[in-house]
């Protein structure tokens, strides 16, 4: 999802910052509402590979996902009804190698997500950068709807629309020298 140059970062993986970065989702309900969830714990890292391309795996935390000021909604999140936490504690996303030049002009980034067991191929969308080095001066903006009943969360059809929508705010924990 970051930009670097091969030569400084070779073969290396480069943690995201997590005081910087920012995973969350939102669904909608049937009526309109938009419910927006966030994954304060998370880990992940820009893989360097040898010949230059970069590789994001991301995993997000589903035990300690929250709707802000909704407890509610946020037991119901990590309850077997949609994350089943319990079971499953993480959702992972592991792209296929892209150019970095992607995360400056802005893209697609096809990968596989693992949500409550199922893997499936799906697409995130890098937005086009704002700054010269983005994941390090700004962030690295990207977004992706999956359909949640395609991962066996297919409780409260009636209330709650299929799709959930990540959005992802990155940033890269140590900038090097420009």
């Amino acid at each position: 999802m970051l930009a670097c140059s091969a030569g400084a970062w070779a073969q290396q993986a480069l943690p995201f910052d997590p005081a910087q970065s920012r995973f969350g989702f939102e669904i909608r309900t049937r009526f309109g509402q938009r419910i927006e969830g966030l994954f304060p714990r998370f880990d992940g890292t820009i893989e360097v590979l040898p010949d230059g391309r970069h590789r994001v795996h991301l995993r997000m935390y589903t035990a300690q996902v929250e709707i802000p000021g909704r407890p509610r909604h946020t037991q119901w999140m990590r309850s077997e009804d949609f994350f089943d936490a319990a079971r499953f504690p993480l959702v992972e996303f592991l792209s296929e190698p892209y150019d970095p030049a992607t995360v400056v002009r802005g893209g697609d980034l096809v990968g596989t997500l693992t949500l409550r067991g199922v893997s499936r191929v799906e697409t995130l969308k890098l937005m086009p950068a704002e700054c010269d080095r983005p994941g390090y001066d700004c962030d690295v903006i990207s977004r992706g709807t999956v359909l949640r009943g395609r991962y066996g969360m297919d409780k409260w059809q009636v209330a709650v629309g299929d799709r959930v929508t990540f959005i992802l705010r990155a940033r890269l924990a140590d900038a090097p020298i420009p």
